[in-house]
């Protein structure tokens, strides 16, 4: 029995088994091939005809355009003023630039010179208006400093090229899918930014600051070429169709045309991307060497840090003495570290503390603050002597007048009467009191009580003599004196 089911048992051969696992493996991958077609396929999702007609409605400038344009400047450059990021994407959104960028793109693609030369005419208008519009804004409503939202747009990197390129793809991608999603332009208008570059620009030109201008135009001129380079490809991707010219010689001559000014274009994008590219690079791997091989150094006082691509130059400012040994290891770092590839040739400029240590100038810190409260504790018993002196001599006065009162009622207390007499004419600088002997025929003598008075000499006499007449009828009240002369000193 056992043999019969052994016979009736037959094993696969080997050469089957492995056949079944090949085609189940081919199998899987077409599936997953076809999979990853229908996945990302646009291309049956396509309008050629209208996403042509939609790119060339929106090259146009004029009338409405114009003053929509001039709006979204003002609104732009109030948000740059008040450091607003939600007015300046407010901005964005409404700004109709766009479109002649769009244009310069699709007539690349297509081989349409008439619609190159008005997308092209059109963005060079809106331009000068724009700057127009911003440099009279900020120059009547300046900034009364520079901002985060104003000094994001003066020095682009590697992601302001990333952004623009990546948004222009998004944005022909939606604006070739037939039912256009309007909540992607929107989105790439808010990414690429290209309304606040140039406010920023107009602040430039406002101010007469020309790195500030041209750092922006530079930003505004990266955002420009890589949405049209975008546009360009995503056309050419699709296949749509080349302009017809009746005349095979001019459409050759216009083909050339394009393709020149394509590649002209091409070359400052790839040269611009490379440039940016390096350079954020270069300050990405400063910015680790201070924070992995400067700062990690014990007893390190950094205080500020830059490097200069040109130059080749890393500047290094501490408060601390930096001895021959710790700048031999800072550059061994620089130069020996694979993760500094960029900067390895880079000089260092190291500039330290040439006399004192940092514990000398804090010992030495210390002692002058000991030395200033000493000083502080002398000027206090100083000034404590002075009122006891001032005191002494007011008790003096007071007794001497009392002195006097005790021997003659008529005698006035002249310390309240010269106070007294401050306080109701400020301007008198100095006041004196005195009898004074006077004999009209040499035989009788008469004692005058005279008050010699000095004046601010700024005041006019017009203005002295009014006051000194007040003055004489007060103090020949206070004094309680039948006869006062006033005699004016100088």
């Amino acid at each position: 029995m056992e043999e019969d089911i052994e016979k009736n048992i037959k094993p696969h051969p080997p050469e089957d088994s492995k056949q079944n696992i090949q085609e189940d493996a081919k199998g899987l991958v077409e599936n997953l091939k076809k999979f990853l077609i229908e996945l990302f396929d646009f291309r049956d999702d396509t309008d050629q005809e209208a996403t042509i007609e939609a790119i060339k409605a929106d090259i146009p400038f004029k009338g409405a355009t114009a003053w929509i344009l001039i709006f979204a400047v003002f609104v732009a450059s109030i948000g740059l003023n008040a450091n607003s990021t939600a007015v300046v994407i407010g901005a964005m959104l409404i700004s109709p630039l766009m479109g002649p960028i769009l244009g310069i793109g699709m007539s690349f693609a297509l081989n349409d010179i008439n619609t190159f030369k008005k997308s092209l005419t059109n963005l060079g208008v809106m331009i000068g208006l724009s700057l127009f519009a911003s440099f009279l804004f900020f120059y009547f409503f300046p900034l009364s400093e520079d901002n985060s939202e104003l000094l994001g747009r003066v020095s682009p990197d590697i992601r302001d090229v990333l952004i623009a390129f990546f948004g222009g793809l998004a944005l022909m991608v939606a604006r070739t899918k037939k039912g256009t999603v309007a909540s992607v332009i929107f989105g790439v208008a808010i990414a690429t930014a290209l309304m606040p570059p140039l406010c920023t620009a107009g602040y430039g030109l406002a101010k007469g600051n020309f790195a500030y201008f041209f750092g922006a135009m530079y930003l505004f001129t990266i955002n420009t070429i890589f949405i049209a380079l975008a546009t360009f490809l995503v056309l050419k991707l699709l296949r749509f169709p080349m302009h017809k010219y009746a005349n095979a010689a001019k459409r050759k001559r216009y083909s050339t045309i394009a393709t020149v000014v394509g590649l002209a274009v091409m070359i400052p994008a790839i040269f611009t991307f490379l440039s940016v590219f390096n350079e954020n690079q270069v300050k990405t791997q400063v910015n680790n060497f201070i924070k992995n091989e400067v700062k990690t150094i014990p007893n390190f006082q950094l205080m500020d840090n830059s490097y200069n691509t040109e130059k080749k130059e890393i500047s290094l400012n501490f408060f601390n003495e930096v001895s021959e040994g710790e700048r031999n290891i800072l550059k061994n770092q620089l130069n020996n570290n694979i993760n500094y590839q960029k900067i390895k040739d880079f000089e260092i400029k190291i500039k330290g503390s040439d006399t004192k240590s940092f514990e000398l100038i804090t010992t030495a810190y210390k002692e002058k603050r000991e030395e200033l409260q000493e000083s502080k504790n002398i000027i206090a018993g100083l000034h404590k002597q002075i009122a006891d002196l001032q005191e002494t001599i007011s008790s003096l006065n007071n007794r001497i007048e009392q002195d006097a009162l005790n021997k003659n009622k008529k005698v006035i207390a002249f310390s309240r009467i010269a106070k007294d007499a401050k306080i109701r004419y400020i301007d008198i600088e100095q006041i004196s009191f005195a009898q004074k002997l006077s004999s009209k025929d040499f035989i009788k003598i008469d004692t005058i009580p005279v008050v010699a008075i000095k004046w601010n000499t700024k005041l006019k006499d017009s203005i002295i003599r009014p006051k000194e007449k007040e003055l004489r009828n007060w103090l020949q009240k206070e004094m309680e004196l039948d006869t006062l002369f006033i005699r004016r000193d100088y």
